[in-house]
């Protein structure tokens, strides 16, 4: 077996071993050689080489995504770590356990002109949940920080930052291992949280006829059958959930803007609960986030080991557990209660989804025709990854089988890395994966196909409307320059060039006619990964959505 010379590397790759951070993300450089040499040449790890620092952490963050394990990123010193950041930020706000670890120089080294050389120490601090700052020589304090810190990205569900410097030489190796390190772990923190006394929240249930539960970001299969079914049972309870929440029964209302976007005001103080639910991470609808702030409920309990957001300046009670523990604990205490806010609430589902599906039936090709004939093509059983911005807000309206897996990058929205998240999850679960983008998003995470990862059987399917076209739905849109040019981002760019380079099949679409073609062709070719762009009018789109929500009445 080959090592590095330098005992701190063999520290931290002996640390991580035993610790079972076997997936490594790595990016070209000079100063972390010693951690690359280490890495790359040890079978028990799998190492991959993803040139661009910023594709290289969201890919990794897709890997942990998909196996709930911190998976570690590797780079080396200088401007390199700080293309980490949006990925640190995202996976901070998502609850993704990443592990940065960065060379550095040593400390005399840093602010005296040398090059690649920044301040490295705690330049994630706003956004990581630990900072392990090590000393260049191997230690026990050392072996404690990297100890910690794998810990915490583990049972905290976040990233950390182990920074270590290293002076040259840098390429120097050994055949045995020079330095005994201390492994040491902590108890998972949910072990140590108990409920409390239920008695006065279910005081409270019992006395309500109106409660409303809203899911967020949701991993599949995480709430038991037993509670789905309950919950659907109980006629005074509402069940919103959005396409990232990964929770399905028929009673439920997953297409919550569907629903609530018509509501006059005498309908909103009408469906406003007395008892607000959440669990899961972020919510997408901001039109139920702008309703329970203006229409607050009396009560708001969020379900969660590690963190509750007050999202609705609602928040009453944060219970520090899982969903299931809580209610398999307190539903059993809980009594009936006569109501019709469930079936007020399912009648109005069987009203919209008419009205949805009478427009869907009359308008031209568009993106809202695309999103719906795409999400009713996809296979059973595959993973959907979607994009941000218009992307994720199309989804949300239509109906997806609930043997289909649904991600997104929702914990700080961004569209910078959501193709990089995409493959990187492809490459973990190995189930088919479908990557639905739009255009903006899609060009400017295009480093992501520098990638020799990509599986085979992984599709991307892109919505090319010529520019941003959320900002054509959002408030503040008028057709000039300035608004084409620096909102829009109005191009007339297109994938294929993109496709042939990196080697991926290109398919394209236009109309209904070439858009069925298309997905056929998508879903027919497993042996290369393939990318199907849809063409889709620039100025109609904005038009087409905003008619939908206004029809629905």
């Amino acid at each position: 077996m080959i090592y590095p010379k330098k005992p701190l590397a063999q520290s931290i790759l002996q640390i991580c071993l035993a610790k079972g951070i076997v997936d490594i993300v790595i990016s070209p450089g000079s100063r972390n050689a010693p951690l690359t040499i280490g890495f790359a040449n040890n079978p028990d790890f799998n190492c991959y080489s993803i040139a661009d620092e910023r594709c290289a952490a969201f890919f990794a963050m897709g890997i942990a995504q998909q196996i709930k394990r911190p998976v570690a990123v590797v780079c080396t010193s200088g401007s390199a770590l700080l293309n980490y950041y949006p990925a640190i930020a995202e996976a901070f706000y998502s609850q993704i356990p990443l592990i940065v670890i960065s060379a550095d120089r040593p400390q005399s080294k840093i602010d005296i002109g040398d090059g690649q050389t920044i301040r490295q120490e705690n330049v994630f601090e706003n956004h990581s949940l630990y900072n392990a700052n090590l000393t260049e020589e191997a230690s026990k304090e050392n072996d404690h920080k990297v100890n910690e810190a794998i810990d915490i990205a583990f049972y905290k569900k976040g990233p950390v930052h182990i920074n270590a410097p290293f002076e040259e030489p840098l390429y120097e190796t050994v055949s045995e291992l020079t330095v005994d390190v201390m492994v040491n772990h902590f108890a998972s923190l949910n072990s140590m949280k108990t409920l409390e006394d239920l008695a006065p929240f279910v005081e409270i249930w019992n006395q309500s006829t109106k409660k409303l539960i809203l899911v967020g970001t949701n991993d599949p299969y995480l709430i038991s059958n037993e509670i789905i079914q309950t919950l659907a049972k109980d006629e005074s309870v509402v069940v919103m959930t959005e396409t990232t929440s990964n929770l399905h029964h028929p009673d439920f209302i997953s297409n919550i803007d569907t629903i609530i976007t018509p509501f006059t005001e005498s309908d909103f103080e009408d469906f406003c609960p007395e008892i607000l639910i959440t669990f899961g991470g972020m919510i997408v609808s901001k039109r139920i986030k702008a309703f329970l702030r203006k229409y607050q409920p009396k009560e708001h309990w969020h379900i969660d080991s590690l963190r509750a957001y007050d999202t609705f300046d609602a928040l009453t009670k944060h219970f520090e557990v899982n969903p299931n523990t809580f209610f398999e604990s307190f539903l059993p205490l809980t009594k009936a209660v006569k109501s019709d806010y469930f079936s007020k609430a399912s009648e109005l589902k069987v009203l919209r989804k008419e009205k949805q599906q009478y427009y869907l039936s009359k308008i031209p090709f568009s993106d809202f025709l695309v999103f719906d004939t795409i999400i009713k093509s996809l296979l059973q059983h595959s993973q959907l990854q979607i994009s941000n911005s218009s992307a994720i807000r199309y989804a949300q309206l239509i109906e997806i089988d609930p043997s289909i897996e649904v991600f997104c990058n929702r914990g700080t929205s961004g569209i910078d890395g959501s193709t990089s998240t995409a493959i990187g999850a492809a490459v973990a679960s190995k189930k088919p994966t479908v990557f639905i983008t739009g255009d903006v998003s899609f060009l400017y995470d295009s480093n992501a196909l520098w990638n020799a990862y990509i599986p085979e059987n992984f599709k991307i399917i892109l919505i090319n409307n010529g520019g941003g076209g959320i900002f054509r739905i959002l408030p503040g849109h008028e057709e000039n320059p300035v608004f084409n040019t620096f909102f829009e981002t109005s191009h007339q760019l297109t994938a294929e060039h993109l496709a042939k380079m990196y080697g991926l099949n290109y398919f394209k679409a236009s109309d209904e006619k070439s858009l069925e073609s298309g997905l056929n062709q998508l879903y027919a070719n497993n042996n290369q990964p393939s990318i199907l762009e849809i063409f889709t009018p620039t100025t109609e789109n904005d038009t087409i959505l905003k008619q939908f929500f206004k029809e629905l009445v």
